[in-house]
């Protein structure tokens, strides 16, 4: 798929942007190098290759940096509450809406 500058054009009057001769122009040649790309990802033959719904899936556990889980600041929730205006059992109380 090729885009011509009319396309360019009608994209943005579209999408309601407005844009340069020059700036069509570079928008032309970055949009049809996306679609060359996209075509060229197209002829991929995946035949044969199982989906997967995360790349954390196709790697080892070992593989895996993870930080330890662990509680690094402190507790300063009832500090934050004191300039609240009303609170209770430690939660935030606000004015009903309806």
């Amino acid at each position: 798929m090729s885009l011509t500058l009319a396309d360019v054009n009608r994209i943005a009057q579209l999408a309601r942007i407005e844009i340069s001769g020059d700036e069509a122009s570079a928008t032309l040649h970055q949009l049809n190098a996306i679609f060359t790309l996209i075509e060229r990802m197209q002829q991929v033959d995946t035949s044969g290759i199982e989906p997967v719904s995360s790349a954390v899936e196709l790697m080892a556990p070992a593989q895996l940096r993870l930080r330890p889980d662990v509680v690094s600041e402190n507790d300063r929730h009832a500090q934050y509450q004191q300039s609240a205006p009303a609170v209770q059992d430690a939660l935030y109380l606000v004015p009903r809406v309806l």
